[in-house]
C-alpha cells in the first residue's frame, strides 16, 4: 500500500469538487474560512475550477469536467494533498472519466473526503494501492473553533498523530445553517459503543470501507476489484468500516447481504460501523443493530457499532488502505495506525 508523504507548513494544498461544490451557504462561507485558516497556518492553497461550481446534477459540474479536475490535480506537481469540497449524490458517474491507471503511477498524495467521496477513497485503495482518508470535507475546517476531530485529521495528515481515540459526545442536532456557517459541532449526546461480543478485544488488519450508499452501487461493476485486492493482501485480515447516510434499516441489511454475496468479506477480521442516519428506526422488528449482526455474525469476528465514523459528527479520520489495530475496552476505542506495513 502506497502511503503518501505527510504535509508540512509551506506545502500547497489542493481543493477539488468531484461531488458537490461550495456554491451555496453555509458551505461557501465555511469553505472560505477554512482556506483562510490553512493560509494562516503557513500553507498555500490551489483551488480547482469546480470548487464553487453548481452546474452538475448531484455533483458540482458535468462528470467529464469533474473527472478532468481529479486527473489534473493528482498529476499536478507541487500539490501535496487534496481535500474534497463536499459529498453529494452522483459521483459514481464521474468514475468513467478518472484515469485510475495514471493515478496509480503518479507520486501518491493524500486525498480526504467522505460520503459520496467513497467512490474515490475506496477505489484509490482497491485500484491504485494508494491510501486515502475517509475524513472531513473541506468546509468543516472553517468552523470556529475546530472540534477535536478536525485537529486529529489535520495532525494525521502532518504525520504527527498515528493514534486516534473516539470522542466523548456526538451531535444530534446541528446548529449550522446559512446564517451561522462557522459554528462548531453541537455535541450534546454521550457516546455509547455497542460491541459484539461485549468483552474488550484487540484486532488488527487493513482498513477498507466507506459509505454503504456508495459501496453497494460498485458491486458487479468494472470498478469492483475487491476480489483481486483481497488476493494481493491475502495474508492480512480486512477491518471493514462502514456507515449509512440515506439507507433505512432494510436497505442496510440488503446492502450487507449484497456485499457478502459478492465475496467482499471473505478475509474479514472485524467490522466497524458508524452511527447511521436512521438511528432509532425499526421496521418489521428490524433495528440498526440486528440489520448488521443478522448478516455478519456468522464470521465470528468483532463487530463494533455506533462509532464516530461518517455523517453524524464528529468523525474519526479513517485511513483507507492502511494497516491498523483497534483496541476496544468498554466505551473506549483506540485506533493505532502502522504506516510501515
Amino acid at each position: 500500500m502506497r502511503i503518501p508523504e505527510f504535509i508540512r507548513e509551506g506545502d500547497c494544498l489542493g481543493f477539488v469538487a468531484p461531488s458537490f461544490g461550495c456554491n451555496i451557504e453555509p458551505y461557501k462561507s465555511a469553505f472560505r474560512n477554512g482556506l483562510k485558516k490553512f493560509q494562516e497556518m503557513g500553507f498555500q492553497v490551489d483551488l480547482g475550477p469546480n470548487c464553487y461550481a453548481g452546474e452538475g446534477i448531484g455533483i458540482s459540474n458535468t462528470p467529464e469536467k469533474c473527472g478532468e479536475e481529479i486527473n489534473t490535480y493528482f498529476s499536478k506537481k507541487g500539490v501535496r494533498a487534496l481535500f474534497s469540497c463536499g459529498g453529494g449524490e452522483l459521483m459514481c458517474e464521474v468514475l468513467d472519466y478518472i484515469d485510475f491507471e495514471k493515478i496509480s503511477k503518479e507520486e501518491p498524495k493524500w486525498y480526504m473526503g467522505f460520503s459520496d467521496n467513497t467512490n474515490l477513497t475506496f477505489l484509490l485503495a482497491t485500484l491504485c494501492d494508494t491510501a486515502a482518508v475517509y475524513g472531513p470535507n473541506a468546509p468543516a475546517f472553517g468552523m470556529e473553533p475546530w472540534h477535536e476531530s478536525l485537529v486529529d485529521a489535520y495532525a494525521l495528515l502532518k504525520g504527527e498523530r498515528t493514534e486516534i481515540r473516539n470522542y466523548s459526545h456526538w451531535e444530534k442536532e446541528s446548529l449550522k445553517d446559512a446564517e451561522h456557517p462557522l459554528v462548531p459541532y453541537h455535541v450534546t449526546e454521550s457516546g455509547c459503543i455497542r460491541s459484539f461480543p461485549e468483552q474488550g478485544f484487540n484486532v488488527s488488519g487493513r482498513l477498507l470501507g466507506g459509505c454503504m450508499d456508495s459501496l453497494g452501487k460498485l458491486v458487479g461493476t468494472k470498478y469492483d476489484r475487491v476480489s483481486s485486492f483481497l488476493s494481493r493482501y491475502g495474508k492480512e485480515k480486512i477491518l471493514w468500516y462502514m456507515e449509512a447516510c440515506e439507507l433505512n434499516v432494510m436497505d442496510i441489511r440488503r446492502t450487507l447481504w449484497q456485499l457478502d454475496e459478492a465475496g467482499w468479506f471473505e478475509t474479514a477480521g472485524g467490522f466497524l460501523f458508524g452511527r447511521p442516519q436512521c438511528m432509532g428506526e425499526e421496521l418489521f422488528g428490524l433495528d440498526e443493530y440486528n440489520a448488521v449482526t443478522g448478516i455478519l455474525e456468522k464470521y465470528n469476528v468483532p463487530i463494533l457499532m455506533d462509532l464516530d465514523i461518517g455523517h453524524i459528527p464528529p468523525m474519526m479520520p479513517i485511513v483507507n488502505g492502511a494497516f491498523a489495530t483497534v483496541h476496544s475496552t468498554g466505551n473506549d476505542i483506540l485506533l493505532c495506525y502502522d504506516f510501515g506495513k
